[in-house]
């Protein structure tokens, strides 16, 4: 594998499974949500400038938004320093990314 520095194409990054997690934050620095992506989708949401994503549970392709409505809208997106991590900075359309009809899917603090 080239160095992660050097990465210059998707296929290049470390899809574990077929999979890399992606980190999804709003344009106000919130984060939202924690996906993954397939090299595939990954390509797709790059191309289209939608976030699209791998459904684990369901094994296939998951557009946000084509159930709820609630897209979003690809900003920017960046790997993280050892490239096993992804970074989607989105517009939120809609009421939320959470499947809840909250915002985020971090909404439930943990007990001390």
């Amino acid at each position: 594998m080239a160095d992660i520095a050097d990465i210059t194409d998707v296929a290049q990054l470390p899809f574990n499974g077929g999979v890399l997690p992606v980190v999804v934050q709003d344009e106000s620095g919130q984060v939202i949500g924690l996906h993954y992506t397939t090299e595939g989708t990954l390509r797709e949401s790059l191309s289209t400038r939608r976030a699209v994503y791998w459904s684990r549970s369901r094994n296939e392709r998951w557009a946000k938004g084509d159930t709820s409505g609630d897209t979003q809208d690809l900003k920017a997106a960046y790997y993280d320093c050892d490239g096993d991590a992804l970074l989607f900075v989105v517009k939120q359309n809609g009421k939320g990314n959470c499947h809840t009809g909250n915002f985020s899917c971090f909404f439930r603090d943990l007990p001390d």
